[in-house]
């Protein structure tokens, strides 16, 4: 069978541009959204100091405390399982209803939560409302990842998602500037409010220029053909993997109940998920040749594994900054600037090397180099470690993520066929917002168990079981008398040693896992089935 020709490169124009640009507009919106879900869903404490690098998370304690609640854990989890559940779906929606439609709607019941949460009178209100918003969030950022793949080809796409990091990297640094000022005014409210004019705009921009074919059939065709049992599946696989980690290490142990059944029963789901996939529906949600290529697999479990590390490392040197230096939430916020200010350059430098070499197996080979060397050194750190050693170590962590962030998605859709780039990316976004996830569970039980080890018996016996000690303790630390301040400082940065230790042989596993992938080449077209409309040449002659 002789090869297809070739689908023809339509010329980027300013509405090819101007789609770009509602992309960056929306992913501005996920980012500040999963960044408040992801860093504040282990933090059971509403009035804990601990800085979390997103608009929702600064504000939580005062959102908590005027609503009158006890705790915020389900304000992130709930978008959380939301999102990350609803990805699969979306990229199949995508798939069978077309990207304009599911783009939209994304973004309106995005601006529905956001209108819910805005509006709450009580916790169980404003949770409801950050479960409407993850629904949006995860069509959100399944369908933009879905459109940039059908607009530009894999070979020139290392430097475009390099662009759109550099809009997720200016929503994290704006957002606990704009959370923490609007909830020290009293207009918290206003962090959910603003998302209705973002998504307004995007909204627009997607009316006016996305205009993409629609795929043939009749709406009762489409519906029939959505992977119903598949949805139903990986929605309560998911659930149950988020409720076991969102109770693990703090609320209940690890080896109890609570813990275990969901876990259990949530990790059996997402197999069996996979299994039902690969046999029964003629439209999976995951087909089976999106694993069936030892490359492809490389490229998910680096796709998993790099979120882990970056969750963890943003998570958690904050929290030595407060405890072992006395750092303020802003100022320890300002301290790991180093992160973000490297972090959007250098993807976007890994993006334009991809771009005019073809290859992508030498920059993610450093960067996971780099990584586990910026983790290494935080090994060192202790508890009256300089200053300068935190920022500078941030630096090579900071590179690492920086090209992984943009690269792992070479290896996942290199080896497939365009026509397969939405699922495929569809279950690429799944496995990174899952990832974060157990990026903060890992980290947050590891120090919870040696802080219980390291600290002054004396002094943690004063804390409840079931409480989170690192949270309530951080608080206090410049309170406490000598010479038990030192000692609590000096158990914070030994327990750190510990998850800095996990984080590294879970770096370890990524690289590893690099190893397999081969240099395959990269696709210089994209699928024309889903390309902008083009004015046809009668059309313009005629005019």
């Amino acid at each position: 069978m002789s090869p297809p020709s070739e689908p023809h490169r339509h010329p980027r124009d300013l509405r090819f541009w101007l789609v770009f640009l509602g992309i960056g507009v929306a992913t501005m919106i996920t980012a500040l959204e999963l960044a408040s879900a992801s860093y504040s869903h282990t933090s059971p404490s509403a009035y804990s100091d601990l800085h979390s690098q997103s608009a929702v998370s600064v504000a939580l304690p005062t959102i908590v405390q005027e609503l009158h609640g006890s705790t915020f854990i389900w304000i992130g989890s709930a978008y959380t399982l939301a999102g990350t559940a609803f990805i699969p779906l979306g990229g199949g929606l995508a798939q069978i209803f077309g990207r304009r439609i599911v783009i939209l709607a994304s973004l309106a019941i995005m601006a529905l939560g956001s209108a819910l949460c805005g509006s709450a009178k009580n916790m169980t209100y404003l949770i409801a409302g950050r479960t409407v918003q993850g629904l949006g969030g995860g069509g959100i950022s399944a369908t933009t990842a879905i459109i940039i793949s059908d607009l530009v080809p894999l070979r020139e796409r290392g430097l475009f998602n390099g662009l759109i990091g550099i809009a997720w990297a200016m929503s994290s640094g704006i957002g606990p500037i704009v959370g923490g000022a609007l909830a020290q005014s009293g207009q918290w409210r206003w962090l959910f409010y603003l998302n209705l004019p973002i998504c307004g705009i995007a909204a627009v921009i997607m009316i006016v220029c996305l205009r993409v074919k629609t795929p043939p059939g009749t709406l009762g065709e489409k519906v029939r053909r959505v992977d119903w049992r598949g949805t139903l599946l990986i929605i309560a696989a998911t659930t149950a993997c988020v409720i076991g980690l969102t109770w693990s290490g703090i609320q209940y142990s690890w080896g109890s109940a609570a813990v275990l059944v969901p876990l259990i029963l949530g990790l059996a789901g997402i197999v069996g998920f996979m299994t039902f996939e690969s046999i029964v529906p003629d439209y999976p949600l995951v087909p089976r040749t999106l694993i069936s290529t030892v490359t492809g697999v490389s490229g998910y479990m680096q796709t998993f594994v790099m979120p882990i590390l970056m969750i963890g490392i943003i998570y958690y040197i904050p929290v030595y900054l407060q405890a072992c230096k006395g750092a303020s939430a802003i100022r320890s916020g300002v301290d790991v600037l180093s992160f973000s200010l490297v972090l959007a350059p250098v993807g976007l430098s890994g993006g334009a090397f991809t771009n005019s070499t073809g290859r992508y197996r030498p920059p993610m080979w450093l960067a996971w180099a780099a990584l586990m060397l910026g983790i290494g050194l935080f090994l060192t750190l202790k508890a009256d470690s300089p200053l300068g050693h935190v920022v500078g170590f941030l630096i090579p962590c900071a590179f690492g993520c920086g090209i992984l962030s943009t690269s792992t998605y070479f290896p996942v859709l290199a080896p497939l066929h365009v026509s397969q780039n939405g699922l495929a990316l569809a279950f690429f976004m799944f496995l990174r917002n899952f990832a974060m996830v157990w990026g903060v569970t890992i980290g947050g039980t590891v120090l919870q168990n040696e802080l219980q080890k390291h600290l002054p018996s004396s002094f943690a016996a004063q804390f409840p079981e079931g409480s989170a000690i690192a949270y309530a303790t951080i608080p206090i630390i410049s309170q406490l008398p000598e010479p038990l301040k030192t000692e609590v400082r000096t158990a914070f940065a030994s327990s750190l040693k510990v998850v800095w230790e996990v984080l590294l042989g879970i770096a370890g596993l990524g690289l590893l896992s690099s190893l397999f992938m081969k240099g395959l080449p990269l696709h210089s077209t994209v699928d024309d089935e889903w390309g902008l409309e083009q004015e046809s040449v009668t059309n313009r002659e005629a005019t």
